[in-house]
């Protein structure tokens, strides 16, 4: 058990890693040069919503990756607007851009594209479903080995 346990857990960090070299791949095709493929995922990740770095954080996972520094160069390149929050001064708050929007389509449609070819490569919905099923397991059974609550 141990052994193939370790094994899912490297793959999961692989899978993440490959998806981030296709969405660099076609980042860079798009001739896009002042963000790289995480801010471009952050920036899908936003979607039309308004939200703190902190929930922002919370909403993805950026393996390796420093949300904070990335939103700062996002803002400054013009892909995020960043505002005080009206209810919270110490609370910043961001929002895509038009620039950002523009981005966050060519990404989704770049998911909407592998979505389809994974149809090809023989995965169907049911799969991903029960994939998703042991994969929300396994992130209860560690957030309870850390205290954040049961096992269901």
């Amino acid at each position: 058990m141990k052994d193939q346990y370790l094994s899912v857990l490297r793959l999961i960090e692989r899978l993440h890693r490959q998806f981030l070299e296709v969405i660099k791949g076609e980042v860079d095709r798009m001739g896009i040069r002042d963000i790289n493929n995480i801010q471009a995922l952050i920036l899908y990740n936003i979607g039309e919503d308004e939200l703190t770095v902190g929930e922002l954080t919370h909403r993805g996972y950026y393996l390796g990756s420093n949300v904070s520094y990335n939103v700062r160069k996002m803002v400054e390149n013009g892909y995020l607007i960043q505002e005080r929050s009206t209810h919270d001064r110490r609370s910043i708050r961001v929002r895509l851009s038009d620039k950002g929007l523009e981005v966050r389509e060519k990404v989704g449609a770049i998911i909407d594209e592998q979505a389809e070819k994974l149809k090809e490569a023989g995965i169907n919905i049911e799969q991903l479903e029960f994939t998703g099923v042991v994969l929300n397991r396994i992130e209860r059974f560690l957030l309870h080995i850390y205290g954040y609550g049961p096992v269901r």
